[in-house]
């Protein structure tokens, strides 16, 4: 079979030895150059540092040298700007080297260099979504003539953008561009964790026509340097990894900011140089701690997800995890960022605060070692993208008919679920709430959008996600303490979680979603956040399994150390008369019952709403267990709750369903939602906490291993 490389054209050939010294194409670039250079759409897997970027730029870059586009032949799309301004130089010299050209557009670039771009188009185009909606809407730019020609579209680290909101922005974006050419566009997407690659191609392939192909090589084994510890302190934490990290560059993920902060305090002058790089940091502040930890061969930068993609931060030796992230997919890629120079294993030492997060990290790390990662879960009833792709259209035509609205928007994959008649109540809601004006049989943008989205030109329109919503945590005097995110309030409940916050514990006592405060007290001296109602995140029913099993097993675990064992032992001991070898245990405590899931927070969330349904029963539940509390409590009550829980009927009850969507909160996940009928906004925070297929299959494993 020919190879890759003698498809290529002789110059791109001769640049690529030349320029680059190359000698061979690694096997994902083989693979994925015949799949781009036959016309395929393509999902290409290959590990941080793997070669994607070249897998999918050289084959493109070779069509577009054997005819050169009217215009941008090719848009490569990041999420982040920081990884667009990181891969900017890499493209540059690859297009430089073939006689083409690219631009970076997004907000930091100068109107004057954009001005110059549109008089003289690149062929390369590499942009955000949020910047492509921009260019859609702004009267400046002749989207016409700039994508006439448009031929291939590249979208990197497509994980973080398949399955949200982002995500279902940037499909309708894509699929208002492509109507601006002839060509059928070809689509490709690039990561290096994705569960479910073949419904994330069918997620990427749109309208296009052509075939597609998944371009996953196998993986070469390689042995990996992984540890987990128990510190039960901060200040253990900080002089553990500072002992580790002397004399070496490594990078420290928080699960949150304030950890970060903290730990980075702690870390300061401990004999390396320490930096901050989270999204509440300046982008001045990031950009510096990137540079100079280029430099630095004794530094540690201390972040959080920001630096999870593929940003090139020069040569790294460890990577140092607090606690532990929520999926298995994360832990892969912030492994990924080791392991890349010739004889260094890819490492991980994780520093957990809680035998709980210990727990947490090694279910990570033994689902990863069976190969296993999260599917990223495809959506079709992207209601408030779709609000916002509605505004969008008036403010880029200045009005538009409700059917070439329908026309535009109905192909888009995210959309999919949605029918036409409810996509007609929509139109009708936001018309009478003035969110969208309509005369002479088109709509354009009501007053109401105007004062809601109209400030500082739109940008408030520009951006799926405006900040993340805050609440003020109030004292019972209502002296305000500080602010959290929606996204760790969610968490919460009422007289049993505590957090810490301006360096004191508090414990809930009162949320209100309305007003978004939540009330405090100060916590009892000790107290710590546990599982009895304190979440961290939402974790997902596998991983909480791989929780249930690892308790119930009496192995040794050989990356963690004597500390971390005999924590975990002990917490073994403690917890075995209740779980036993079954999958699920129900534990009766006088009045209470426990019931052990391990079945993670949405089904939790969504047995909860059912057992509520016939029983007046105060019930509390997390990522592992249920607590329940009731006079009419037994543990015949509840097998018998159990029982009808187990039939779909149950769930498809129009009295079930009408009972469950009144005891969901108010939540606010999108500044779109207030364009909604609030049918369409209780659905939302519905997919957001429940997962009916998921409650069903997991009461079929119970029924399995009760019987």
């Amino acid at each position: 079979m020919t190879s890759t490389f003698a498809r290529f054209p002789p110059r791109l050939q001769e640049a690529i030895v030349a320029r680059l010294g190359w000698s061979s194409l690694r096997p994902v670039q083989e693979l994925a150059g015949h799949a781009v250079l036959d016309g395929k759409n393509a999902i290409i897997l290959a590990p941080t540092a793997g070669g994607k970027t070249e897998a999918c730029i050289f084959p493109l870059l070779a069509k577009l040298m054997e005819q050169e586009p009217e215009g941008v032949g090719l848009i490569y799309i990041a999420p982040i700007k920081a990884l667009l301004n990181n891969q900017a130089e890499r493209l540059g010299r690859y297009t430089e080297m073939v006689g083409l050209r690219r631009f970076l557009w997004h907000g930091d670039i100068k109107d004057s260099d954009k001005r110059a771009f549109i008089k003289e188009p690149a062929a390369v185009l590499m942009t955000t979504p949020e910047s492509l909606e921009v260019m859609l809407l702004s009267a400046k730019v002749p989207e016409a003539k700039l994508f006439k020609d448009l031929r291939a579209i590249v979208i990197d680290e497509v994980h973080a953008l398949a399955g949200t909101d982002r995500g279902a922005h940037l499909m309708s974006v894509i699929e208002r561009i492509v109507r601006y050419t002839t060509n059928d566009v070809q689509r490709i997407g690039l990561s290096a964790t994705v569960g479910n690659p073949a419904d994330i191609l069918c997620w990427l392939q749109g309208t296009s026509k052509r075939p597609s192909s998944v371009v996953d090589p196998p993986k070469v084994p390689s042995k990996k340097d992984l540890h987990v510890y128990l510190r039960d302190t901060l200040g253990a934490i900080a002089q553990n990894a500072s002992q580790i990290a002397a004399g070496k560059k490594s990078l420290f993920f928080c699960e949150s900011r304030a950890l970060a902060e903290d730990i980075a305090e702690r870390m300061l002058n401990r004999g390396t140089e320490v930096f901050v790089h989270h999204s509440s940091v300046s982008l001045e502040e990031r950009t510096e701690a990137e540079e100079r930890f280029n430099r630095d061969t004794n530094a540690s930068i201390i972040c959080t997800s920001t630096l999870e993609l593929g940003i090139d931060i020069g040569d790294l030796d460890l990577v140092f995890q607090a606690n532990a992230p929520s999926t298995v997919s994360s832990f892969l890629q912030r492994l990924g960022r080791t392991g890349r120079r010739e004889g260094q294993r890819a490492n991980t030492t994780f520093f957990c605060e809680s035998v709980e997060t210990v727990l947490q990290a090694i279910a990570i790390i033994e689902l990863a070692r069976k190969g296993w990662i999260e599917p990223i879960p495809t959506q079709t009833r992207a209601w408030p993208v779709l609000v916002h792709q509605l505004l969008a259209l008036t403010l880029q035509f200045g009005a538009i008919s409700p059917e070439r609205c329908w026309e535009q928007l109905s192909v888009v994959t995210d959309f999919s679920g949605i029918t036409h008649s409810e996509f007609e109540i929509l139109i009708k809601h936001m018309i009478q709430e003035d969110f969208l004006f309509h005369a002479g049989g088109l709509l354009s943008m009501g007053d109401k959008a105007e004062r809601v989205f109209g400030r500082r030109n739109f940008l408030e329109l520009y951006a799926v996600f405006s900040s993340p919503l805050l609440y003020k945590v109030q004292t019972s005097a209502g002296y305000t303490i500080g602010t959290i995110e929606q996204a760790f309030v969610d968490k919460l409940v009422a007289e049993i979680s505590s957090f810490l916050l301006s360096g004191r514990a508090w414990t809930v006592m009162h949320i209100n979603h309305q007003e978004r405060t939540v009330r405090v007290v100060p916590a009892p001296r000790g107290k710590k956040p546990s599982w009895g109602g304190f979440a961290p995140q939402l974790l997902g029913f596998e991983l909480c399994q791989e929780i249930g099993r690892i308790l119930r097993a009496e192995n040794n675990i050989s990356y963690i150390d004597a500390t971390t064992q005999a924590a975990l032992d002990e917490y073994r001991t403690e917890l075995k008369p209740f779980l036993a070898n079954s999958q699920t245990s129900i534990q009766t405590e006088g009045s209470r019952i426990l019931w052990w899931t391990f079945a993670g927070g949405q089904i939790n969330y969504t047995l909860k709403y059912g057992l509520q349904f016939h029983h007046d029963w105060k019930i509390v539940s997390d990522n592992f267990q249920i607590k329940i509390e009731g006079d009419s409590l037994s543990s015949g009550t509840l097998s018998l709750a159990i029982a009808q829980m187990s039939d779909a009927t149950f769930w498809k009850n129009p009295s079930t369903q009408r009972f469950i969507l009144s005891q969901l909160p108010e939540y606010r996940l999108s500044k779109f939602q207030q364009a909604l009928p609030d049918i369409y906004s209780i659905e939302m925070i519905s997919n957001y906490l429940l997962d009916l297929v998921g409650v069903l299959q997991f009461l079929q494993l119970f029924s399995f291993f009760c019987d």
